[in-house]
């Protein structure tokens, strides 16, 4: 099975956007992304996708939608099932977002790129899922200030199942 690596940067109470965007831009946040997705095939919803400013070069883009779409250079897919499947084909397909696509892959994910910004966003309306903190090993890649907002990029791997 492939990797499966989550992305997302959320606000101090997991807020992750609203209105189908982001609520900030931090340029480091955005070089952070970038690093951590060239290369890769990225995994999305159809809003997320929308909210493009326009497709992310060197990344195969496959959108989970439950219609039924044709977007040229894009896979379209409709379940989980087959994103799985395709993953099979990669070393790592990376997971951006938005909420409900977070949500259907958390379990499935064995790590997240999270970058937490350090301020409270009261206009948010989409949220990243809870998970379970003492199932992932986590290790902060580095802190930075932007725009005096501390941003703090954190790598969480999921720990392994002794079994008896």
């Amino acid at each position: 099975m492939s990797n499966i690596t989550i992305i997302v940067a959320t606000g101090l109470n997991n807020e992750i956007g609203t209105d189908n965007k982001l609520l900030w831009h931090f340029k480091k946040d955005m070089e952070f992304f970038k690093e951590m997705t060239m290369g890769k095939p990225i995994v999305m919803g159809r809003k997320t996708f929308e909210s493009l400013p326009h497709m992310l070069s060197n990344r195969l883009h496959i959108v989970l939608t439950k219609q039924s779409l044709s977007i040229p250079g894009v896979i379209v897919l409709h379940s989980i099932k087959e994103v799985l499947e395709i993953a099979n084909n990669y070393d790592e397909v990376v997971i951006i977002g938005g909420a409900s696509i977070y949500k259907m892959f958390i379990d499935y994910a064995n790590k997240m790129y999270i970058t937490k910004v350090y301020k409270e966003y009261k206009e948010a309306d989409c949220y990243y899922p809870e998970f379970n903190y003492r199932d992932w090993e986590k290790r902060i890649i580095k802190k930075e200030y932007e725009n005096d907002t501390l941003l703090e990029f954190n790598e969480y791997t999921r720990k392994l199942v002794k079994k008896n």
